[in-house]
């Protein structure tokens, strides 16, 4: 039997939707995964057979073939192991009411116990689902408040395998996230670790920062270790007009594609500091 799941790329900062079908045939007794998977995909096999054999579940032992449309776009990461599992699942009649795969995209990394990962990029396949129409998106527990900020889109943050299955049993099983953006955004604006106003001294540099940050102009902060560099770059953003709330989402975009959203959170409403290691301007790249 035939079934599609839905999971989704990220590519920059924006996602494509792949279709993931799942044919398993009476003939043969190989898995063929097809449509440009790149090595963490392809060791999906491995992951989802323990994951389903600790639920009861019966890997099929014919023929499975599971095609990532549109195949001429290369996937990476683990995060299809979701989908990729409904999908078994669903076309090996083991699934009930596999109809409503086609309402819902589904992303997260399953361990050999069914428990399922974070995934990268939870945001921008939020934003693209809802734009694509689906009813809702399943993804790993500490991505969903991420997922949430989107309106008009149910998301499900989900710990183990079996809550998937559960839900496509009964879709009450599970009950949405729901995140108030905008409440959280000004909320949390202003809260600040750090603040200009520790700095003692340094009247020259502070006001050459205070007239950077009013003007919109760049900095360079030249000196030896230990001056207060980095201290006064760290602080910098306390004085700078606060983020607005599509500058907020643009930021948390790119910090949940990089993987660098802290757990459980959701919108970045206040300007990143960046520290890279000084000799990241020594690699040269040919």
């Amino acid at each position: 039997m035939l079934v599609k799941t839905f999971g989704s790329a990220v590519y920059g900062v924006d996602a494509i939707t792949i279709t993931i079908e799942v044919d398993v045939s009476g003939t043969g007794m190989n898995f063929y995964l097809v449509g440009l998977p790149d090595n963490a995909v392809k060791e999906s096999q491995q992951r989802i057979e323990s994951a389903l054999k600790q639920m009861h579940f019966q890997m099929p032992r014919t023929k499975v073939v599971v095609n990532m449309a549109p195949a001429d776009i290369k996937k990476s990461g683990s995060a299809f192991d979701l989908p990729i599992a409904i999908g078994i699942l669903g076309a090996s009649d083991q699934l009930l009411n596999y109809e409503l795969l086609k309402d819902y995209v589904m992303m997260g990394e399953l361990s050999l116990d069914g428990s399922i990962q974070p995934i990268k990029g939870a945001l921008p396949i939020a934003i693209q689902a809802r734009k694509e129409g689906y009813k809702g998106l399943i993804v790993p527990l500490e991505n969903a408040r991420e997922a949430g900020m989107v309106n008009n889109l149910n998301v499900y943050g989900v710990k183990h395998i079996k809550e998937v299955v559960e839900f496509f049993k009964s879709e009450n099983s599970l009950k949405p996230v729901k995140v108030n953006t905008r409440e959280e955004f000004f909320s949390n604006q202003y809260e600040f670790d750090f603040d200009f106003s520790d700095v003692k001294g340094q009247e020259n540099i502070k006001r050459a920062l205070e007239i950077a940050a009013a003007g919109g102009h760049n900095a360079i902060l030249i000196g030896p270790p230990g001056a207060g560099k980095t201290m006064l770059a760290k602080r910098l953003p306390t004085i700078l007009p606060p983020l607005s709330l599509q500058e907020a989402l643009e930021t948390t975009k790119i910090h949940s594609v990089a993987g660098k959203l802290p757990e459980h959170s959701s919108l970045i409403s206040k300007r990143p500091f960046r520290s890279p290691h000084h000799t990241v301007s020594e690699f040269i790249y040919t």
